[in-house]
């Protein structure tokens, strides 16, 4: 049993009035497909409208209306049920690739709306329910793999059964299609898991920037408590009830503690900006990591300044002299 996923071009029904109930995936729904292999016939049980299933019979009638010289001229026909059978597996397996520029633009949808910085996101339960998606996305191609799994057993187990005794077939060139065929179920189960990654990725991306954020908000809080410091306490100083202050009586005063406290704040903001705290200079991380270290000059002979090295000079030095 393969489960083929519902494409535009299929006339399957769907709804509540429809026989067979499909569940929605990501906006999409399969469709089972029963297939019973015999040595002379292919059996398969299956919804009508199935748009795999009529073009391929359509292309064999067209085939089959040929002459004999013309039939094998565009593509040779299926020799075994077998044989027919990998070749509609092959065009329902077809479906599967589609998925990958649809699951690749909500992807891109998801990153620009993460990391968009203009608005504030809040599709958060949307987001987890796209994530939840594409893990029943790659539970569902498991599930696909592991059906092309029992077929494959079968055909080592019993492919003098499959094929029947008038075929000498190569086993060894079915495997190979069916392997083919598994592979390229398991690259769209790959790159679901990429890209469910690559979301994730563009969530820690997002939690990333709202921390840089907060910490540049931080920053500048802090700056302007710095500078407003100092004023803060001439102000208190001056503001005291005493009767004898320095400057109380003068009428040059005020403008002197206005020149003072002004004095203090451009000295404190090109203490800042020196610092490499006002402002988002690139150097300014290379900077301030240097600043330790700025007194410190390159030595070639660091390693004479090790303790154990250091006893070994000075056992030798003591050698030297009794010598």
């Amino acid at each position: 049993i393969f489960r083929k996923l519902i494409t535009p071009d299929d006339q399957i029904s769907s709804g509540d009035t429809a026989l067979e109930q499909h569940d929605r995936v990501f906006g999409l729904a399969t469709s089972p497909v029963s297939f019973i292999i015999t040595p002379q016939a292919l059996i398969t049980v299956r919804e009508r409208g199935n748009h795999a299933f009529e073009s391929y019979l359509a292309r064999i009638l067209n085939i089959m209306n040929k002459d004999l010289e013309e039939q094998n001229k565009p593509r040779k026909l299926p020799r075994t049920p077998l044989d027919l059978a990998l070749r509609l597996l092959n065009s329902m397996i077809d479906g599967y690739l589609d998925l990958r520029n649809p699951l690749s633009r909500r992807v891109e949808f998801w990153q620009q709306e993460l990391l968009q910085g203009n608005r504030r996101f809040s599709k958060w339960h949307q987001l987890f329910q796209e994530n939840m998606v594409f893990q029943q996305i790659e539970n569902l191609c498991e599930e696909q793999i592991d059906s092309l799994q029992e077929l494959r057993d079968e055909i080592v187990e019993n492919y003098a059964h499959l094929k029947g005794k008038k075929h000498s077939e190569k086993q060894d060139i079915i495997l190979v299609r069916v392997d083919d065929l598994v592979s390229h179920v398991e690259r769209i189960q790959k790159y679901t898991v990429r890209l469910s990654t690559a979301i994730q990725t563009a969530i820690d991306l997002h939690f990333s920037a709202i921390a840089n954020q907060t910490n540049e908000n931080m920053r500048i809080l802090a700056i302007i408590t710095a500078v407003f410091a100092p004023l803060t306490l001439l102000t208190g100083v001056y503001g005291m009830n005493f009767e004898f202050i320095p400057g109380l009586r003068s009428p040059m005063g005020f403008w002197i503690m206005l020149g003072v406290m002004l004095a203090c704040t451009i000295g404190l903001l090109i203490y800042f900006y020196r610092r490499h705290l006002v402002g988002r200079g690139e150097r300014s991380v290379i900077d301030m990591l240097a600043q330790q270290h700025k007194n410190q000059h390159v030595n070639l002979l660091w390693f004479l300044d090790y303790e154990p090295i250091k006893q070994t000079m000075k056992e030798v030095e003591k050698i030297t002299k009794l010598k």
